[in-house]
């Protein structure tokens, strides 16, 4: 299942979610000539990723930030920005413009030090902005539990839209990476900055909900967006469907 969309427009232009969304689409195109070189890929990466041996033994504290803004392929970019763009917006709205670029490169920040925790001796280079998006999708749900979320279901052929409520998108998605940090897993993916990013996100908007009203600002809203939902419709096409024509040699 994959997000598409959400049912709470926000009021502003999202001018820094936008600013992410083109720097990590125009830094990737800037090394995108280096896949076509392992060893150069990955002594880029092994440079401005962040390594988490380097990082215990004193060094390259900057790739805290760095490996943000990295990504190790098309598709790791694509549902990273995905994420970004539907949840991004709200979030700073609630944050304003500049402190929301302050919580989202804090909670990269705070991804990358639980990846390191959880491998302090690796020397496999962690990139990507999963880690601060993971933080962006903490203060979601703090703030939006019961906001809509249209998810993409897709089996085989079988494609349906299905709205579901932000708390069952996102906290199964917490879920997931927990069992899969917990458990064995050689897959490359970063189980652990994730987690990390999520939960400082959801503490490092802690404050905020709170000056917002907390448990009352539910209460209010029900968990709900507190303006109206967006409203989307699918509207069937014109174009007349296609009949088969049955082969005469078939009984």
């Amino acid at each position: 299942m994959i997000p598409m969309r959400d049912h709470n427009p926000s009021g502003k232009r999202p001018y820094v979610t936008y600013a992410l969304l083109a720097a990590n689409i125009l830094i990737f195109i800037s090394y995108y000539g280096l896949f076509a070189n392992d060893t150069a890929l990955m002594r880029f990466f092994m440079t401005w990723g962040m390594v988490p041996a380097a990082l215990g033994a004193g060094f390259s504290f900057e790739t805290l930030l760095t490996h943000q803004f990295l990504h190790g392929g098309i598709l790791h970019l694509a549902f990273n920005m995905l994420f970004l763009w539907v949840y991004g917006d709200n979030m700073e709205e609630e944050w304003g413009h500049l402190r929301f670029l302050g919580f989202y490169l804090a909670c990269g920040v705070a991804a990358g030090l639980a990846q390191y925790l959880s491998e302090p001796q690796s020397y496999i280079p962690m990139v990507g902005a999963s880690g601060a998006i993971a933080g962006v999708l903490g203060g979601y749900l703090l703030f939006y539990p019961r906001a809509r979320v249209d998810m993409l279901l897709f089996l085989l052929v079988y494609f349906r839209i299905i709205p579901i409520p932000a708390w069952l998108v996102l906290g199964g998605w917490f879920g997931m990476q927990v069992f899969a940090g917990l458990g064995p897993s050689d897959d490359g993916v970063a189980y652990w900055a994730h987690i990390g990013g999520f939960v400082a996100g959801v503490v490092f908007a802690l404050p905020l909900w709170l000056r917002r009203g907390g448990r009352a600002l539910w209460t209010r809203t029900h968990g709900h967006p507190p303006h109206p939902e967006a409203q989307y419709r699918f509207v069937r096409t014109d174009i007349p469907a296609a009949g088969r024509r049955r082969n005469p040699w078939l009984r």
